[in-house]
């Protein structure tokens, strides 16, 4: 598969018994494993790492709820990518569809996953990187509530956007380990579906037919009333403004480091980081109060809602992908996931397969503090639909 990192395996036996006796699972290579050292893709950042002292808060509470850990898994470098190819260490395998992409940048554990090597895996998530590869491998996966599962140990991206999400390939396993590392939800009634349509529009711009097929999915879900969005601000302004304010938190995050060591990235990446340097700082006081105000109507807008739209903008990317064709992918992926990612939302990936045998993926975005209601939601409507794939 190529999911976990080369050299030798990283098996931790459970700490206790617990709910998840007798699984397995892999863990991000950005996310620290007592003894070892976190490479985070890159082999600059993994030769100025001293084995970790102690496991990551949501490793440790895996592995004492009964869990065994068995490897660390590729990332795309230090997280900025959604592809899930790694210029040092290879692309996963996307196990049923190995002509495309895995999506990244989770795209080891996602492997992992799909391949049924593990049972679920921790990834991160700052821009899409659990929801992509979710979608793209045909798994469920979980992007939390900001801030509700602790960062320690995981190495810093973007950190007012990250998350520690994990992936599964049914929404009762989903929902198992959510149970694990979830703090209780906040007092919510019943959730009403609401169908985002500009999202469906934004897939149609790439696949019609597979627009029209994930409509029809929501509206088998029970959304038939709509909710605007991107009547907040223009569609090119949530892209303008999660770029914005991640490349701050990079500049912040990893900054200095990057100036330091002039790290050694693969071709697709280097001319990301690099732009770090140039972004303009004046402007970052406006787009970190715009983000605050687009999360406030959000907020406002989710009371007892559930948003329903496309994970991705296409169902899949070919690992021969032309610039063209990734550059207009990122564009609307990214405008897609600023959603969850700027509101500092819940969401869940739902994986279903139709005729055509190409993955469609419809996601659920909650409200703040709504994740085990949103994950009880999913396991819901999984059972009631028998199309939703169990890969």
């Amino acid at each position: 598969m190529n999911a976990f990192v080369p050299g030798d395996a990283t098996r931790v036996a459970p700490l206790a018994r617990g709910p998840l006796d007798g699984l397995r699972f892999a863990v991000k290579d950005l996310i620290d494993v007592a003894g070892v050292r976190t490479g985070g893709g890159n082999p600059d950042w993994l030769a100025a790492q001293t084995p970790a002292r102690e496991h990551a808060s949501c490793v440790a509470a895996l592995l004492r709820a009964g869990a065994a850990l068995e490897g660390k898994t590729i990332t795309d470098e230090l997280a900025y990518s959604l592809e899930g190819a790694n210029h040092h260490h290879g692309t996963p395998l996307n196990p049923r569809w190995p002509h495309a992409l895995p999506g990244g940048s989770s795209s080891g554990s996602a492997s992992a996953v799909a391949a049924g090597t593990v049972d679920f895996a921790l990834g991160t998530d700052t821009g899409g990187s659990v929801r992509v590869p979710a979608a793209f491998c045909g798994l469920y996966g979980m992007r939390p509530t900001h801030g509700v599962i602790a960062l320690d140990g995981v190495v810093p991206f973007a950190p007012s956007l990250d998350t520690v999400g994990w992936l599964a390939r049914s929404a009762e396993l989903l929902t198992s380990v959510g149970d694990v590392l979830l703090p209780a939800d906040r007092a919510t009634s019943s959730l009403q579906l609401l169908r985002v349509d500009e999202a469906f529009t934004r897939r149609a711009r790439h696949e019609p037919d597979d627009a029209a097929r994930l409509d029809a999915l929501a509206q088998s879900l029970g959304t038939h009333d709509t909710v605007p969005i991107f009547d907040l601000i223009a569609a090119a302004d949530w892209l303008a403004c999660y770029q914005a304010v991640q490349e701050a938190d990079i500049d912040a995050a990893l900054g200095a480091w990057l100036r330091a060591a002039k790290p050694r990235f693969g071709p697709s990446i280097a001319p990301r980081f690099a732009h770090i340097d140039a972004y303009d700082r004046t402007r970052t006081p406006h787009w970190r109060a715009l983000r605050a105000t687009l999360a406030a109507q959000l907020d406002a807008r989710l009371q007892d809602c559930v948003l329903v739209m496309p994970t991705t903008p296409r169902a899949l990317l070919a690992k021969d992908a032309d610039g063209d064709t990734l550059a207009r992918f990122y564009e609307d992926a990214l405008t897609l996931n600023a959603i969850a990612s700027l509101g500092g939302l819940p969401q869940i990936t739902l994986p279903f397969t139709d005729e055509c045998d190409r993955p469609l993926a419809l996601s659920l975005i909650g409200a703040r503090g709504t994740d085990r209601a949103l994950l009880r939601l999913a396991q819901t409507l999984s059972a009631r639909h028998g199309e939703t794939a169990n890969i």
